[in-house]
């Protein structure tokens, strides 16, 4: 039996037609729709394969932090009431390693190219 091309695969083989294919064929508008189209295309296939470790690491930072369980998005509502409350330090060193993990990790599906990010994960400073 053949195996199906997963649904990270097929973004990418439809993302390289747009960007390989389609780009001869287009000008104009058209042609720059189709690089939006392949850069959303890139974002939701690395959001299939980064996403769930991304959410899963941080909902463990945010439970080890609040010393509760939940999803992210009660995690994330506790930790922001908490703050609000003064109860939560902003400076706290391990808030600030969650936060900038989190934001690594958004940053990494969204933007991968972006020159800070890149900066970061090579350990340049």
């Amino acid at each position: 039996m053949r195996e199906q091309p997963s649904a990270a695969e097929l973004l990418e083989a439809v993302t390289e037609f747009l960007r390989q294919d389609a780009t001869p064929a287009l000008a104009g508008r058209h042609a720059f729709h189709k690089r939006v189209a392949a850069n959303v295309l890139d974002i939701v296939r690395r959001e299939l394969i980064d996403g769930p470790r991304a959410e899963r690491q941080e909902v463990e930072r945010l439970a080890s932090l609040l010393g509760m369980s939940g999803d992210a998005d009660t995690l994330n509502a506790e930790l922001c009431d908490r703050l609000v409350a003064g109860t939560v330090d902003p400076d706290d060193p391990a808030l600030i390693a969650h936060l900038w993990a989190t934001t690594l990790d958004t940053v990494a599906i969204d933007q991968p190219n972006y020159a800070t990010y890149r900066r970061e994960k090579s350990g340049w400073r």
